[in-house]
């Protein structure tokens, strides 16, 4: 449903003055956007119910300070993005990493595309994106979140710094960090190839 097919102006106003059933449909509203914020920034699908409604809590407990001036869309996604942030911190990481994280897929997939440079076969999509989140989670959540949006879901420098309210030299040098540290770590995991390097 979009903001055209519910009031949302009207929702909201009715939720300040508790009503319980215009809560539920402001959350059936949202529901989709922040379930979606979730899933892509978070690698771990067995919270994500319990981060949606983390997130739900902080937008009903905040909105009174909700005024109207950017896309309702918008305010709670920000929300959304700063739970997944909070939550990232939150988990604790191994501070190991070795090529044993692997699996004997994902290992092939980053032997392959370090030797040859070239892009995983179609077949090994699945393990390719295992790789990819075992990387992230390596990341500082901040570092995770802006690879994710520039790179994953390829939002422009502008949609980022509106997203997250960073400004956009700060969204790019967070993002050349972030790339430099994942190269960092697959040269962690590949040994020969950083030895082939000096």
């Amino acid at each position: 449903m979009d903001e055209d097919e519910l009031d949302v102006p009207d929702c909201i106003n009715r939720v300040r003055l508790r009503d319980e059933d215009a809560a539920r449909a402001l959350t059936e509203h949202l529901y989709p956007l922040v379930i979606k914020i979730i899933r892509s920034h978070l690698p771990r699908r067995g919270d994500e119910q319990d981060l949606a409604q983390d997130v739900f809590l902080k937008v009903f407990s905040r909105l009174d300070q909700y005024q109207g001036d950017v896309p309702l869309s918008h305010w709670v996604s920000r929300i959304a993005l700063t739970t997944c942030l909070d939550r990232l911190r939150a988990q604790m990481r191994r501070p190991e990493w070795r090529m044993a994280d692997l699996g004997e897929t994902e290992a092939e997939i980053l032997q392959s595309t370090l030797r040859i440079e070239n892009e995983p076969q179609p077949g090994q999509a699945l393990a390719a994106r295992d790789l990819i989140e075992k990387l992230l989670d390596r990341l500082k959540p901040e570092d995770r979140l802006v690879i994710t949006l520039l790179d994953l879901e390829e939002k422009s420098v502008a949609e980022i710094r509106d997203l997250t309210g960073w400004g956009e030299s700060a969204v790019k040098v967070r993002a050349f960090r972030a790339r430099r540290k994942m190269r960092q770590l697959i040269d962690l995991l590949e040994p020969e190839n950083r030895n082939a390097k000096s």
